[in-house]
């Protein structure tokens, strides 16, 4: 068996606004496979800044992965425990190699087309007007949950544009998810949940910054909106230190994303300890491209969660590849009569 990687740049098609500052271009790394004529594609999706493996050493580990590749896919596995986004690119990559088809890793109804996968429409950091519009633009496309990324203009406006949404729907219309990616500080982070809670929101995603374990606790324990963890989840490896996490903090929802918490296999753990614990979960791309997408995609569809999932980032880049993902009237489908356009050049 064969194994290379190779770098690629995702371009943005406008700058998207997180409250780390604004994306212009995406880094990722794929391993490639090649075994009796066969090939199987794996996404590294690193997300610089943010995934726990973003590291000087990073490259170093892709070449020391494709030297041992013959070590196997659940050996491999546990070596790279420090490096999640490499630990999902060689599952998929092996799930490639061993499919009929390279880009239908788990056949379903999905991939046959004849299910679906909802979704939530994903509004961008921005100013007002930019974020009213792509509030406006979603709802027209069909979107039935709809996640605005927040903290990064005055709060007061904010809460203006879910004024917005609220005078024109309810709650049963439209389900409203915010993500702060930390940006509330400790000491205020309760007084803007409870400002929040006027406008029934199913969730916020990690209103304080990672690592404040006693003060999110706190949080969890006495807050008026659901609170969903996400970075939290980044940099747990064993499944010892994620089951303390989730009985320490005890969140309403943890959200998962397979580059960051060790792919397929670290996605399972922390779905079963959700479970354990009775804590609500979601999974969601984490800027992938549409071959990282499909993959995910791909895996959420067979755990069978009707809550809507996080995959709508397909149509972000400029340079992305064709491949047969579509997303209608906030639904996300495999439109197997499409057919893939893979090229790293």
């Amino acid at each position: 068996m064969k194994a290379t990687y190779h770098k690629y740049l995702l371009d943005f098609k406008r700058p998207s606004g997180t409250s780390r500052g604004v994306l212009t271009q995406k880094e990722t790394w794929f391993i490639v496979l090649e075994e009796n004529g066969k090939k199987g594609i794996g996404e590294c999706g690193i997300l610089r800044g943010l995934s726990v493996d973003d590291r000087d050493d990073y490259e170093g580990k892709l070449i020391w992965t494709c030297q041992n590749i013959h070590l196997g896919e659940e050996k491999l596995w546990h070596e790279l425990i420090e490096f999640p986004s490499i630990q999902f690119g060689v599952e998929m990559a092996f799930q490639s190699l061993n499919s009929e088809n390279p880009f239908i890793l788990f056949p379903s109804d999905f991939t046959n087309s004849s299910k679906s996968i909802v979704i939530n429409g994903l509004v961008w950091m921005g100013d007002e007007q930019f974020m009213k519009d792509q509030i406006e633009e979603k709802l027209a496309q069909g979107f039935t949950c709809i996640k605005l990324k927040i903290g990064a203009i005055d709060f007061q406006k904010e809460l203006d544009l879910l004024r917005f949404i609220r005078q024109n729907f309810d709650a049963k219309t439209i389900e409203i998810r915010v993500d702060a990616n930390g940006a509330f500080s400790e000491n205020l982070a309760l007084s803007k949940l409870n400002q929040l809670a006027g406008y029934e929101l199913h969730s916020i995603e990690q209103p304080i910054a990672k690592n404040h374990t006693d003060t999110m606790s706190e949080l969890c324990e006495i807050t008026p909106i659901p609170i969903a963890l996400d970075e939290e989840l980044i940099g747990v490896f064993s499944l010892e230190e994620k089951e303390q996490l989730l009985q320490k903090i005890k969140p309403q929802y943890i959200i998962l994303k397979p580059s960051f918490i060790g792919g397929f296999r670290g996605t399972k753990q922390w779905i079963e300890l959700a479970k354990k614990y009775n804590i609500g979960w979601w999974i969601t791309s984490a800027l992938e491209s549409n071959v990282g997408l499909n993959a995910i995609a791909q895996f959420t569809f067979l755990q069978n969660n009707k809550m809507p999932q996080g995959l709508g980032t397909g149509s972000l880049y400029t340079n992305n590849f064709d491949c047969p993902l579509e997303v209608s009237n906030g639904q996300l489908w495999y439109q197997n009569n499409l057919s893939w356009d893979f090229n790293l050049e």
